[in-house]
């Protein structure tokens, strides 16, 4: 009778013992399974290094921003992702010889009347996103209006601080500059600087 008894308990502490390595077995084999990771900063732009300020002969008009020597300015190789509105921050900028944009279109290698409705865009919206917009047609909204805009120049988010560049220091990477003629046609007061809007492609 004694002898049944160690058999019955022997019997349970085996399947005990079984149970637990199962267990752990499968444990383990869970925890080895390979989770995937979202993307980090998918969609997102960062700095891609910094440029040394060199101070020049700047021309001021429309609030230009000018560089100091020694001053070191982020520089961008890439834009926010564009969309049927792409937020954006809208600034001035005059397109003909001696103006504050410095030399000639990067676009069509000429200068342009303020008259004429012509923006600059920002490197990574210009050229470097995939989609090569020289001389395409954007749609700018803002101030409950829109302006349909000829894309003639880039606004240097990698260069700037030289002649070419009016001494001024890069743009940032979310940038419409736009003609006298683009405010005026979304009836924004040249006084104040900048505004946000948003644009899309055409």
């Amino acid at each position: 009778m004694a002898n049944m008894k160690l058999l019955a308990v022997f019997a349970v502490l085996q399947f005990l013992s079984l149970h637990l390595q199962v267990h752990a077995v499968s444990g383990s084999a869970a925890s080895s399974v390979h989770k995937p990771t979202k993307p980090s900063g998918a969609g997102k732009c960062h700095i891609s290094g910094f440029l040394h300020g060199v101070a020049g002969k700047c021309n001021r008009e429309h609030g230009s921003d000018c560089c100091v020597a020694g001053h070191r300015y982020p520089q961008f190789r890439c834009s926010p992702p564009v969309s049927a509105e792409t937020p954006a921050i809208l600034t001035l900028n005059s397109f003909t010889a001696g103006g504050d944009g410095g030399g000639k279109s990067f676009c069509d290698n000429r200068f342009h009347k303020d008259s004429e409705v012509v923006v600059a865009l920002s490197t990574g919206w210009l050229r470097l996103d995939g989609t090569r917009r020289c001389n395409k047609m954007i749609r700018i909204n803002g101030n409950e209006r829109f302006a349909l805009a000829k894309v003639v120049d880039e606004c240097d988010s990698v260069n700037g601080c030289d002649a070419e560049h009016n001494f001024e220091l890069p743009c940032p990477n979310n940038v419409v500059d736009g003609s006298p003629a683009v405010w005026k046609a979304l009836g924004f007061n040249e006084d104040i600087g900048e505004f946000k809007v948003t644009w899309s492609d055409v």
